[in-house]
């Protein structure tokens, strides 16, 4: 459950890439990507999209509290394009993420199921029982005293996913409400999608795009 939800207003849509079939957005830390169901939750960046787009469709989203790049379709045959890509796993995407402590290793890989932990949804934990398969590569990019900056590349797509990786591995997301430590390590979670890679549901031809982090 959201409370005291105050998605930022400024600014109000950023649109860094814009033709026929597809909309590139980057979408800010504390935004609903799609509407919730209490009427205080509505404005979200797909709301805010169709209002300018309204033949604009949703193809992926990403978490409230994560910023960065957001692919959305402007017609059902993009969108179906775009589904499909991400549905087979043909989608790269990259995230970067400051962390808890020092990672003991350079780079590695977190293949541990996830489910939905119903008492405290939305969110989740690992369950090697009756969760769904998922998995994220990561890298080591720098080191403080205190903390590290890593590099995500999630295979799967779960929700929630790079979080509870993170939190399993023993290095929870700074800022991370749900999954940190409990005391207040920053003021926003420090996670966002930087590049995303797939092919135009246009041209068939490959194309990325990068945004960097505000942290």
């Amino acid at each position: 459950m959201l409370i005291d939800y105050r998605p930022p207003q400024s600014p109000w849509l950023e649109i860094l890439h814009q033709d026929e079939d597809i909309l590139v957005l980057n979408k800010p830390s504390g935004l609903l990507s799609v509407p919730g169901k209490a009427p205080e939750h509505q404005d979200s960046l797909s709301l805010r999209v169709q209002r300018v787009f309204p033949t604009a469709r949703v193809v992926h989203r990403l978490d409230m509290a994560t910023s960065g790049l957001l692919v959305m379709a402007l017609h059902l045959e993009s969108q179906r394009h775009l589904n499909r890509q991400f549905a087979e796993r043909q989608v790269t995407k990259r995230y970067l993420a400051w962390v808890e402590g020092k990672l003991a290793v350079q780079q590695g890989s977190i293949e541990v199921p996830l489910i939905c932990d119903w008492p405290k949804r939305p969110q989740q934990k690992v369950c090697f029982t009756s969760g769904k398969q998922a998995c994220t590569h990561f890298k080591l990019l720098q080191q403080t005293e205190s903390s590290s900056k890593v590099g995500l590349y999630p295979v799967t797509g779960r929700s929630h996913q790079l979080r509870v990786h993170m939190q399993w591995l023993g290095h929870p997301i700074l800022g991370d409400k749900f999954y940190g430590r409990g005391q207040k390590s920053a003021d926003r979670l420090m996670l966002h999608a930087e590049h995303i890679a797939f092919s135009h549901p246009g041209s068939g031809l490959k194309v990325s795009f990068e945004q960097a982090a505000g942290f």
